[in-house]
């Protein structure tokens, strides 16, 4: 099936050309920070995670949102995702490179990710989060490419892929939760030492993951002669609903745990991100619009007359994502170093070429998706054909 992502539109083929660009430049920016060292970033001593770890995180997230749609698909047999599931797997499949990716790089020698498998240590989260990483992403590739094999001869899927896919939904909850693990297990770190970290990452990827697909399956129905199931879509829109309602609790019960409990190691990080802290604020305003656009967006979703809208939809799942990715892709990452062990608070900010890089990575996310999704759209119009 691949030979038909070989034929597409200028504008396609254009696109790829402009993706392979910022692939280029960024490979030139790594290739100068392995001669150089993690020197050229904006880490340090006192902020030893910078960008690579923040965007490793919320894709992740992205990655597990597809488990929003092979529970009802497979477990409720709900048959108007029958159609889409295969996308959000491909999202999956890109998610979960671009989190290995953003590992590569952030390591600063990527021949020590070889230590992982030469010289495992079971005692240490990160081995299990490469375990469900990477057993991750070989779950989707089987699904993905097996189910639109079947979709593209007319058959069923074949029943040995169906225990794999079954295998997806708890692999899925897994990846997110043993990577809320990395933060909640460092006592040093006072907003990450939190008991609901993981339902936090959980709630936030099943919105952040379904925002994406449902931006995307917008733009697909607009600019293809397949157009997806528009009641599939208010369905995935409510899940969203329902999850960034969940994702706004649980920040507010963060808040009042630190606040009423009044412990200055707990508040400090929550000062830092909303209010600013010593005259330290570079942060504040991502984050208040990060909320405010989160509540805008719940709200959007929760209107019928809104959701069902094609424009108010798109810029609910946009203001959706822009919220979670704000603060899983910023926030979470940078205010867990304050204040640091010496009692001060040391201001991150990434450097040109670690964003060059950065952008590479989801350059790199983008170009699979967009082959991997050609190949879906094909199949899908040859079935209208």
């Amino acid at each position: 099936m691949i030979e038909k992502a070989l034929k597409g539109s200028s504008f396609y083929w254009g696109w790829l050309v402009f993706l392979l660009a910022i692939i280029a430049a960024g490979a030139l920016a790594f290739i100068y920070q392995l001669n150089v060292g993690l020197g050229i970033t904006g880490m340090g001593r006192d902020v030893s995670w910078g960008i690579y770890i923040a965007q490793f995180t919320y894709f992740v997230g992205v990655a597990a949102g597809a488990v929003m749609l092979v529970i009802p698909k497979y477990l409720h047999h709900y048959t108007r995702y029958a159609k889409i599931v295969v996308f959000g797997e491909f999202i999956a499949i890109a998610a979960v490179i671009m989190c290995l990716l953003f590992i590569i790089v952030d390591i600063g020698q990527p021949q020590r990710m070889l230590n992982m498998i030469l010289h495992p240590t079971p005692r240490s989260i990160l081995f299990y989060d490469m375990i469900v990483l990477c057993g991750y992403l070989a779950i989707n590739i089987i699904c993905g490419y097996n189910t639109l094999l079947a979709d593209k001869k007319g058959v069923p899927c074949p029943r040995w892929v169906k225990p794999v896919i079954y295998l997806s939904i708890p692999w899925a909850v897994s990846i997110h939760t043993v990577t809320a693990f990395l933060y909640a297990g460092l006592p040093g770190r006072h907003l990450w030492l939190s008991a609901i970290m993981a339902p936090r990452f959980l709630s936030s990827a099943f919105a952040a993951g379904p925002s994406l697909l449902i931006m995307l399956l917008l733009f697909i129905g607009r600019f293809s002669k397949w157009k997806p199931d528009p009641e599939a879509m208010q369905n995935i829109a409510r899940t969203i609903c329902y999850a960034m309602i969940v994702n706004l609790f649980f920040m507010a019960m963060e808040f009042f745990t630190a606040f009423y409990s009044n412990i200055p190691a707990h508040k400090y990080p929550l000062q830092y991100l909303f209010f600013g802290l010593h005259g330290h604020d570079q942060l504040v305003p991502f984050m208040r619009f990060a909320i405010a656009v989160g509540l805008v967006g719940v709200f959007f979703l929760l209107v019928p007359a809104i959701r069902r809208n094609p424009v108010g939809l798109a810029l609910a799942t946009l203001f959706v994502f822009l919220s979670t990715w704000i603060d899983k892709g910023i926030g979470l990452i940078l205010g867990g170093f304050v204040p640091t062990p010496y009692e001060t608070i040391v201001d991150y900010c990434p450097t040109f070429p670690e964003i060059t890089i950065a952008t590479a990575i989801w350059a790199v996310g983008a170009f699979i998706l967009t082959i991997l999704f050609k190949v879906a759209i094909s199949v899908r119009e040859q079935q209208i054909s």
